[in-house]
């Protein structure tokens, strides 16, 4: 079974080019292209990414305009019904501004642009997208985002860490976020929002493979499903 994935682009989008090339590279199969401003996603989809960038220029709050462009309908509906979906950077502030993942995504604590590799620890190595991982794991993804300090009330954080919905979390201080959470599932599992980039770890140019395993344990969970 051939897999079939899309890739969202959204006004000031910057990062979609890289997350189509990663699936298509590991996958085998070329991602699809959808604009932000069509109302349906092609049939048959395994697999949603939502890019990073700024989107329409971070107006308002990081991901908020995005999230009420005519696509994000179809796409919380392929959400519901059970396709994972799989936000990155501003994709992931667009998956809290449509209410798809718990908390927001804040300006910095440092109060200045983060680029630079981190260290991460996988904290949930049962879902579809981290079964690639070991529980524990530290591998090093890069970051590159002024707005990536997750935030949520002490309920819902407690209620993350209780369900084992915390996919990644920061080996030391990067951006101020709330337990140092990087990236949180969604109650379902098949929702993933993660601030830093995958797509640009997953070959050897780019300075490390790390971000391999999570694109790999996505496709190889839906094809051989």
């Amino acid at each position: 079974m051939a897999f079939r994935s899309a890739v969202i682009t959204f006004p000031g989008s910057n990062c979609d080019r890289d997350m189509a090339e990663a699936l298509g590279k590991i996958s085998g199969t070329p991602a699809l292209r959808v604009w932000h401003g069509d109302h349906d996603l092609p049939e048959g989809l395994d697999f949603i990414a939502l890019p990073g960038g700024f989107s329409y220029g971070d107006y308002l709050r990081c991901g908020a305009i995005a999230s009420r462009s005519p696509v994000m309908q179809a796409v919380v509906a392929a959400a519901e019904r059970g396709v994972p979906v799989l936000g990155v950077c501003n994709g992931f502030q667009v998956l809290t501004e449509s209410g798809l993942l718990p908390g927001a995504l804040l300006r910095n604590s440092v109060i200045r642009f983060v680029c630079r590799d981190v260290a991460l620890k996988v904290e949930n190595a049962q879902s579809l997208f981290t079964a690639g991982y070991a529980a524990g794991q530290e591998i090093s993804i890069p970051v590159a985002h002024h707005d990536g300090n997750y935030f949520a009330d002490d309920a819902t954080l407690d209620r993350l860490e209780g369900e084992g919905r915390v996919a990644f979390r920061y080996g030391d201080e990067v951006n101020g976020s709330a337990r140092r959470i990087a990236g949180v599932l969604n109650a379902a599992g098949n929702v993933l929002g993660m601030m830093p980039h995958p797509e640009r770890a997953v070959e050897t140019t780019h300075g490390g493979t790390d971000g391999r395993a999570l694109f790999e344990s996505a496709i190889k969970g839906l094809v051989g499903a």
